[in-house]
């Protein structure tokens, strides 16, 4: 049994990343279908569907890649673990990577880019970044 579904789900889409896979099946959990809608709105996967096996829901995710064939994910990181949470305040979420990066904050308003929940003047956890 995996401990940490996000951490899980990162390393998934990481190591099918570097593989140049075209697709990866993930577990399934709420919190990782909005992570992934938020990495769908900023263009790092391509689209992901919620499917049925035996009883069991399992996410695909088709990763995207630019016109050249290279991902477009530099680098995925779950920052906020099970052991120690990272919280951010709204101060702390303006930019990241100069604006090329996005971290995925959990906020009150629900799942959200940290440039949504800067402009929604909120703060929360900082689940994961992703460049």
């Amino acid at each position: 049994m995996v401990n940490d579904i996000i951490a899980d789900s990162l390393t998934r889409i990481r190591n099918a990343s570097m593989r140049r896979l075209e697709s990866t099946t993930l577990y399934y959990a709420k919190i990782v279908v909005s992570i992934l809608e938020v990495f769908k709105d900023k263009g790092f996967v391509k689209e992901y569907n919620v499917t049925e096996k035996d009883g069991k829901q399992s996410i695909l995710v088709q990763l995207a890649y630019d016109e050249r064939g290279k991902s477009v994910i530099n680098e995925v990181k779950r920052i906020s673990k099970p052991g120690r949470r990272v919280y951010k305040a709204r101060s702390e979420l303006k930019r990241f990577k100069n604006g090329y990066g996005t971290i995925v904050v959990s906020t009150s308003k629900g799942v959200i880019s940290n440039d949504e929940a800067y402009r929604a003047n909120v703060g929360g956890e900082a689940l994961c970044s992703i460049w």
